[in-house]
């Protein structure tokens, strides 16, 4: 069934998750985009900038107020943390039909937007309008963790490595290759927002460290349960094969998966279970394209969903 072609326009597209962004929506079969605002990047073309982009689009430097007037059917605000409030307040009182899908963490606590992880929360999705993009620690410590619930005793601990892509274009010790090279940096060990993000999804306490490594693009997630009951490793894994039985963007697999050969994919793969000698503590392993299903991708998702197009569309599956 065709669809009507809907626009989008793209807020912060000077950023790695804007330019996937920009090659998604350039290819999908119902959506176009209207426009992409660069402060830096403004007048430049975006084809000069983005590989995979033919069209005859150049950046833009809207201000907040000026977002409504563009018309686009769907906004995506792929903005640093505390950016997004201008936009929404101006696509509120103007074009407040307009689908915003917020990649920050500004409103991932908020009840009056949709949560937008779709292989947990798509049931009520029902064509919203204010969609909170999940982080991308995030999205993969919710589905390494959602087969476990009603199984869990205590706290999980959840070891996380990005690579540097996940610290942004704007420099620091985060994304500087020099300083990561043969390195492994931790940060924000206890409290970080992820960690918030995830317990008050799951309505259980997590424990979250991450870090990040040399390489460019990827997350691995080594997630640690203590259990109320004994389970052996066929279980687990049988488990997470039910759970994500119907799901095209999340693969089950014996082995752990390994983060080079998830970079540049658009779902998420889960193994490695693993099970103590009496059964009560499992280890699972998620890794993921921080750039892809931890933004680009899963906004994608969200903006099908919204449109009442089918939820993989314009996704390489």
């Amino acid at each position: 069934m065709e669809h009507p072609v809907r626009t989008v326009g793209i807020v912060g597209a000077r950023g790695h998750t804007g330019a996937e962004l920009i090659r998604l929506i350039h290819g999908h079969p119902s959506l176009q985009l209207a426009f992409v605002s660069s402060r830096e990047l403004d007048g430049q073309r975006v084809d000069a900038r983005v590989d995979g982009y033919a069209g005859d689009l150049h950046y833009g430097n809207y201000a907040a107020d000026a977002v409504p007037g563009q018309g686009a059917d769907a906004v995506v605000l792929a903005l640093p943390n505390g950016k997004a409030a201008p936009f929404v307040e101006a696509l509120d009182r103007h074009a407040p039909d307009t689908v915003v899908v917020d990649l920050s963490a500004d409103y991932r606590f908020d009840d009056s937007w949709y949560y937008g992880l779709p292989e947990l929360t798509r049931g009520g999705q029902d064509r919203q309008r204010r969609i909170s993009n999940p982080g991308c620690y995030a999205t993969a410590m919710q589905l390494a963790i959602a087969p476990l619930l009603g199984l869990l005793d205590g706290p999980v601990q959840a070891f996380g490595v990005s690579g540097y892509s996940g610290a942004g274009t704007t420099p620091s010790d985060r994304n500087n290759v020099e300083l990561l090279r043969d390195n492994l940096m931790p940060y924000a060990l206890a409290g970080h927002i992820h960690e918030r993000e995830v317990a008050r999804q799951l309505g259980t306490p997590v424990e979250f460290m991450p870090h990040v490594a040399a390489h460019f693009r990827g997350i691995t997630m080594t997630v640690n349960a203590h259990l109320a009951e004994a389970v052996d490793v066929a279980a687990l894994a049988a488990r997470y094969r039910d759970r994500y039985a119907h799901e095209p963007l999340v693969q089950v697999l014996d082995e752990a998966p390994w983060v080079s050969r998830i970079a540049g994919r658009h779902g998420v793969e889960i193994g490695g279970f693993t099970v103590s000698a009496d059964g009560r503590r499992a280890v699972v392993v998620a890794t993921l394209d921080n750039l892809l299903k931890g933004a680009a991708t899963q906004a994608l998702q969200n903006l099908n969903l919204a449109f009442g197009f089918d939820e993989t569309a314009g996704i390489p599956l």
